[in-house]
């Protein structure tokens, strides 16, 4: 058996991760074919899974931020909050930074309402253990190999605030659901005595017999034949959890099987005839509507929020009165929030009258997509033959991109989509043939191995490997869905092939470039990637970057503002053009809160 933790540290944290990412990845199927509450919309596990994913992914982030040699700094030491390893310059992450990074990765990639739900139990979690961390890191002393870490009391305690914070979190909280199974999994942690591997055990266990339980509580579920999905995507969740100081998940296959009886041990039910067979039921009052209809809300409305504490809990009372399923979470100034709502455009009004609203995504109930096809007798939507989904860095472009006929998925500064977020982007296409624009260099194997699982489903998906959003714009203007695929996607590629692309920043911290040693606060023009100017002035710089670029030859310019640009730049680069490159044509676009100043296309 391979060695196993027997405290939570960091190491221990970005195990659990792993190891919960991938039992949601062979649990997601069965979890969204059992989603029937509080939509029968089959996307649960995928809401799941996409929701871990970015929680591992930031933990990955910290990690690899403290890996990073530092000995060339002037002591050598490691960045500031690290715990020594033993080896000059490297550093590991204490278990404040990794907990914190896996709740606020859960918050910003929060999917669905379990997966909103799921992301304020890790913000629980994270309040005690970043707290019991900080503490150990302080009499760790100076000792070399040892990390910061949480012992089964912690843990216990972290369990509990997890279960109470999430039940805060929900406006109407509702027995037989994952705030049922995560109540369960504490109560039966804090009646428990031992290690972390104890604890981690007691409380997988606690939750599976809760969630054996759930279809007693919740008529739905009864009606229907199958446990609550929510719950057990977090059975899944916890079993990581023990695993992670076991070395073995517990009871496996164990939940599956008796899930697979009870939906099959219903007569007559299958995937379409249990969602559609599910009765309008009455739950603690509240009337419930597991499939689009008239007396249901019509739209599920999420977006992460920057707000202050007391605007949200206006924003609260306004939802509640706009819909149902309210679950809002978060914290310290960012919220994610969702609602069930007919008026999608007054949910997010709502938002933005608490704060700044972003990521906004709106959902369809009623929309014939992979989820709901074939409910209420209506017939599947049929697939386009081909689609474009692209990443792009603000809203601007975004919509750009989406009047071109493109699915989009946004990208914000220091936020890069996960391959389950690019996945879930070409399954809404619906179409059998996808061409994929990353338009980043470091979202390259993020794109392919979205694209490899799209692969695993029936679709034919091609990978540009754009570097730039102006890059995928030359490709977006040459395609053309009535072309045969592969000629289709050489003329793509050729297009943002040749084009160069560049960007004008401010630089956020001394460093080496290849143009010299910049400082915080210099305006950088990067030509294909790589540092190439650097200047004080932004309209200046962007300038000189335009005609190194031009001294190569190019008939187009594309300029794509970003938010923080100055007005006048774009008026200026274009008289710059007219006047010393003839015969080369300007276009320039907005592109919103895109992190960089300005984007520059030269084909």
């Amino acid at each position: 058996m391979p060695q196993v933790p027997q405290t939570l540290d960091a190491l221990a944290v970005r195990t659990w991760c792993g190891l919960a990412l991938e039992a949601l990845g062979r649990a997601r199927e069965e979890i969204d074919a059992i989603n029937v509450f509080p939509v029968a919309d089959g996307d649960t596990g995928t809401n799941l899974y996409l929701t871990v994913e970015s929680a591992a992914a930031a933990v990955e982030a910290v990690f690899a931020g403290y890996e990073t040699v530092t000995g060339a700094g002037p002591t050598g030491s490691a960045p500031t909050g690290a715990v020594s390893t033993g080896v000059t310059g490297i550093g590991l992450p204490t278990l404040a930074d990794a907990v914190r990074a896996m709740a606020h990765g859960a918050l910003i990639g929060a999917r669905g309402n379990s997966g909103t739900i799921l992301a304020q139990l890790l913000r629980g979690m994270a309040q005690v253990l970043a707290a019991d961390g900080e503490a150990g890191s302080e009499t760790a002393g100076e000792s070399e190999g040892e990390t910061a870490h949480t012992d089964g009391q912690g843990l216990r305690l972290a369990l509990r605030q997890a279960a109470d914070s999430a039940r805060e979190a929900v406006a109407h909280p509702v027995e037989g659901t994952v705030l049922t199974v995560a109540a369960a999994a504490a109560e039966a942690a804090t009646g428990t005595e031992g290690d972390c591997a104890t604890v981690a055990c007691a409380a997988y266990e606690g939750a599976r017999a809760a969630l054996m339980a759930t279809p007693g509580q919740l008529a739905v579920l009864e009606r229907a034949g199958v446990v609550d999905a929510g719950g057990r995507g977090l059975l899944a969740v916890l079993a990581a959890l023990a695993e992670t100081f076991t070395g073995e998940s517990p009871g496996a296959g164990r939940v599956a099987g008796e899930v697979h009886t009870r939906v099959n041990g219903m007569d007559g039910v299958s995937g379409v005839d249990r969602v559609d067979g599910v009765d309008r039921v009455d739950v603690n009052g509240v009337c419930v509507d597991d499939r689009p209809g008239e007396d249901n809300p019509a739209f599920e409305v999420t977006y992460l929020l920057e707000a202050e504490d007391a605007d949200v809990a206006r924003l609260r009372a306004r939802l509640d009165r706009l819909g149902n399923s309210l679950v809002v979470v978060g914290g310290d100034g960012l919220w994610n929030v969702h609602v069930h709502a007919d008026d999608a455009g007054a949910a997010v009004e709502a938002g933005v009258e608490a704060g700044r609203p972003y990521r906004i995504r709106i959902t369809h109930f009623g929309l014939g997509d992979a989820h709901t096809a074939g409910a209420a007798g209506r017939p599947p939507r049929e697939r386009a033959q081909r689609a474009v989904v692209a990443v792009v860095p603000g809203e601007g472009l975004a919509g750009l991109y989406a009047e071109a006929g493109a699915t989009t998925v946004l990208a914000r500064p220091g936020e890069p989509p996960a391959s389950g977020e690019l996945v879930e982007a070409v399954r809404r296409a619906h179409a059998r043939e996808v061409v994929l624009l990353p338009n980043d260099a470091d979202l390259r194997h993020t794109a392919a191995a979205a694209a490899e699982q799209a692969r695993t489903e029936g679709i034919r998906v091609a990978l540009i490997p754009t570097r730039s959003a102006v890059q995928g714009i030359a490709a977006l203007a040459v395609h053309e869905p009535e072309r045969r695929f592969d000629e289709d996607v050489v003329a793509m590629t050729s297009a943002a092939g040749a084009t160069r692309y560049a960007e004008v920043a401010v630089a956020e911290r001394q460093s080496w470039t290849m143009a010299g040693i910049c400082q915080a606060g210099d305006v950088l023009g990067l030509i294909d990637g790589d540092v190439a100017v650097i200047g004080s002035d932004i309209t200046a710089t962007a300038e000189t970057v335009l005609d190194r670029m031009l001294a190569a030859g190019g008939e187009m310019v594309t300029l794509v503002l970003g938010d923080e640009a100055p007005g006048s730049i774009a008026a200026h680069l274009e008289a710059r053009v007219r006047e010393s490159y003839l015969a080369v044509d300007t276009v320039a676009y907005r592109g919103g809160r895109q992190g960089a100043l300005l984007l520059i296309g030269v084909e």
